[in-house]
C-alpha cells in the first residue's frame, strides 16, 4: 500500500513536469526537447531543466509540486475570480511572516506571458 501511493505521488509530480515541460515547448517554438526537459524524479536542483539557449528565452527556475496542500491558495483565486469582470485576470497575492509576498496567477497565462515577452 505505501509504495503505491509513494508511486501515484510521483506520478502526480511527473504529470505536472510534463504538462510544464510541454506547453513551454508549445510557445516557444524554436526549442526543442533538448532544450526543455524534465528532472529525473528525486534529482537535485531544478524541475524543468534548461539549455543555455532556453534560459536566455526563459529566465526562470521551475519547482512543481502536485498534491492537495494548496486548497486555501485556490480559494484565494476563487474570490479573486468571483470578485473580478471576466476580462480580468485573477491575481492572488500571499504573505507570509518573514516571507516575501507571493503572486499567484493561472500558470498556463504566466507561461503565456513570459512566451509574448520574448515575441
Amino acid at each position: 500500500k505505501k509504495m503505491s501511493t509513494v508511486r501515484s505521488r510521483k506520478a502526480k509530480g511527473r504529470r505536472l513536469q510534463n504538462w510544464v515541460r510541454d506547453t513551454l515547448l508549445s510557445i516557444f517554438e524554436t526549442l526543442d526537447d533538448n532544450d526543455v526537459s524534465c528532472a529525473i524524479m528525486g534529482e537535485t536542483g531544478e524541475d524543468i531543466k534548461l539549455s543555455n539557449p532556453a534560459k536566455k528565452l526563459i529566465p526562470y527556475s521551475f519547482e512543481c509540486k502536485n498534491k492537495e496542500g494548496f486548497k486555501g491558495i485556490y480559494d484565494i483565486i476563487a474570490q479573486a475570480q468571483s470578485n473580478s469582470k471576466a476580462t480580468d485576470t485573477p491575481v492572488a497575492v500571499i504573505k507570509m511572516n518573514n516571507h516575501q509576498p507571493l503572486a499567484i496567477i493561472d500558470a498556463t497565462h504566466f507561461l503565456q506571458l513570459i512566451g509574448k515577452q520574448n515575441g
